[in-house]
């Protein structure tokens, strides 16, 4: 599903979850959790995982490796800045040190 928002800023927002992401050629990986795209020429793949306590930083770093293709992709055919923002939190709520970097980048309001 996808959704075009107007922000209060007076842009528009593309919010696109659970959506293949179309590309120019075969990317394995193109299905995000959440893709976020604005007017001001960013694109974040937001994909949030649930993991054991030992591993989240495995699983962060799994994340950001899985879709770099896909940002760069991204990046040639839009034109456009694109991150990988993994939010990624152990069973018991274990963040890794990193956490707070990613998800500070994850706008507030649209």
């Amino acid at each position: 599903m996808s959704k075009s928002v107007e922000t209060s800023q007076g842009g528009k927002v593309t919010i696109l979850w659970n959506q293949q992401v179309q590309t120019d050629r075969t990317i394995p990986n193109n299905k995000p959790d959440i893709t976020h795209d604005n007017e001001k020429g960013t694109c974040m793949l937001i994909d949030v995982a649930i993991s054991g306590d030992r591993n989240v930083i495995k699983k962060e770093a799994h994340k950001i490796l899985k879709y770099k293709d896909l940002t760069i992709e991204i990046q040639s055919m839009w034109n456009v800045k694109t991150k990988v923002i993994p939010v990624t939190i152990g069973a018991t709520g274990t963040i890794s040190k990193s956490f707070r970097k990613y998800v500070s980048n994850i706008p507030e309001k649209t």
